[in-house]
This record gives structure tokens, C-alpha cells and sequence, in this order.
């Protein structure tokens, strides 16, 4: 059973010390994106990285859409792949969607989990009363829509967007080739659950201290979903990163990875 969670989820382990960060990349998006944040803590953690069912080198044949069809699938793979490495204190670190997938681990094994890290988190990206996601039903359906029609298509427009920071075309190029590596079919049925998804109802179950990690101008989770989620989650810190887009870790590493150091205890970097 270890040898098949690691091997399903493709993970790494590197670096050394008692604690270990677990990264979890986002939709569309694979372990790599972390390159330039988990490094960092190589020096006094043990760093895992690992790639969702359907992304990157994880085995694309075990993506079952009737298993996935909540986050609660994934999360559970990550908790097999803790308990694969007998990882005795643990730090999720989620992107994007995979920020609930770590709160739903946490939910599931809070004497494990002692600390999340969450990056341009969201649990539920459509407007509600009293609520703001950031999307109307409308808009969600003509992205689902447009995935459909061209997937390739869509990757190159949408990139830009997720990104920001035009000045820097770069990244988007990397986010459009990661999209473009991604299963079309799988892409489309992750993105239905993703953006269709609303885990505000888990939020009350999470008692592990959570820092949420804000993008000061992001067009997929705006502010008032960081706000949100910190009053929701008592205990929890916000910082608010000045920078746009939604992946501060390929856009804004080095503050991205001082607000984790605070977070974690560590010393302020030089």
C-alpha cells in the first residue's frame, strides 16, 4: 500500500528535520510549480511534494471521475501518502483548490496536521448571499463551456488571467504549458468540481491553525474570500500579499516564503 500512494501521487521527499511541509499544487498544475518556494525550506524541514491523481507524473490512470467527484477523494490520497512516509508532524501547504483538499486532510486527521498553509485559498468560487466568490453562475458555465469546446484554446486565454502581471508574459507561458500538459478529460471534470465546488459548510470542523495567504488583486479568489475565510476560521492569520494574480509562488516567491517562515516560528530571513 506505501509503495502504491507514492507511487499513484509521484511524491518527492527531500530535505531534513522533524517537521515536514507537504506542498499540494493547484488545478491544472503540478509539483514543479513549487520550485522556487519549497526549496527553501529544505534546510531545517523534510519537503514533500507530490503530484494530485490526474496531474503531472501521478498514475493518470487511477483518476476514477465517480472517486473524484468531491475533494474529499484527494484528500484522503494525501493523508495515504502521509501515513506511506510515517510522517510523525506535518505542515499542508495547498494552492488554490488544493488549499480545501488540505482542509479537508486536517478535518480528517487533525492529531497529524499541525499547521496549514493556505495560497490563494477558496471554498466556493461562485457568488452567494451575503457572499462573494467572485463568479456568477454565468460565468462559471462559459468557462466549463469554452473548456469543452477547446481546451488548448482556453489554456492560452485563461493563463494570462490567473496569472497577472502582463509585464512578466513568462509566467503565463508556463501556466498555459502546464494546462496544456494536463489530460483535457481529466481537466474538464476537475475544473466542473473545482469551481462547482462550496466547502464553506467544512470550514466549523477545522481546528488546526491556519494561515491564509492572500494575493491583493486576484480575479479567482479576491480579497473578501481571505477576509472571509479568516473570520470563519478562529486562530487563523491573514496576510495579504502586494502582488497580483493568483500564484504568488511563481509571480512573488521570496515574500511568499518569508510570510510562511513567520507563520512557522523561524527566524526572519536576511
Amino acid at each position: 500500500m506505501a509503495t502504491s500512494a507514492l507511487t499513484r501521487n509521484n511524491v518527492s521527499v527531500s530535505g531534513t528535520g522533524t517537521v515536514a511541509l507537504v506542498f499540494i499544487h493547484g488545478f491544472g498544475c503540478d509539483q514543479r510549480m513549487w520550485r522556487l518556494v519549497a526549496p527553501a525550506f529544505e534546510d531545517r524541514y523534510r519537503v514533500v511534494l507530490l503530484d494530485l491523481v490526474g496531474a503531472g507524473g501521478s498514475e493518470l490512470a487511477a483518476y476514477d471521475p465517480a472517486r473524484y467527484a468531491s475533494l474529499q477523494a484527494h484528500a484522503d490520497d494525501v493523508l495515504e501518502v502521509l501515513q506511506a512516509l510515517a510522517l510523525p508532524r506535518v505542515v499542508l501547504v495547498g494552492h488554490s483548490v488544493s488549499a480545501m483538499i488540505a482542509v479537508l486532510a486536517a478535518i480528517a486527521a487533525p492529531a497529524l496536521v499541525e499547521r496549514l498553509v493556505l495560497v490563494a485559498p477558496s471554498p466556493r468560487y461562485l457568488n452567494d448571499a451575503g457572499y462573494v466568490g467572485g463568479f456568477e453562475r454565468a460565468d462559471i458555465e462559459e468557462l466549463l463551456d469554452a473548456m469543452d469546446a477547446n481546451y488548448l484554446g482556453w489554456s492560452g486565454a485563461m493563463a494570462p488571467v490567473i496569472m497577472g502581471h502582463p509585464e512578466r508574459p513568462e509566467l503565463a507561458g508556463e501556466l498555459t504549458d502546464s494546462f496544456c500538459r494536463t489530460d483535457p478529460a481529466i481537466a474538464r471534470h476537475f475544473a466542473r468540481v473545482t469551481f462547482l465546488g462550496d466547502n464553506r459548510a467544512d470550514l466549523p470542523r477545522l481546528r488546526t491553525p491556519a494561515l491564509i495567504l492572500q494575493c491583493a488583486h486576484d480575479v479567482i479568489a479576491p480579497v473578501q474570500v481571505g477576509q472571509y475565510l479568516h473570520r470563519q476560521l478562529p486562530g487563523s492569520e491573514l496576510v495579504v500579499l502586494d502582488t497580483s494574480g493568483h500564484c504568488p509562488h511563481l509571480s512573488a516567491p521570496a515574500p511568499t516564503i518569508a510570510a510562511i517562515d513567520h507563520f512557522l516560528g523561524a527566524a526572519p530571513r536576511p
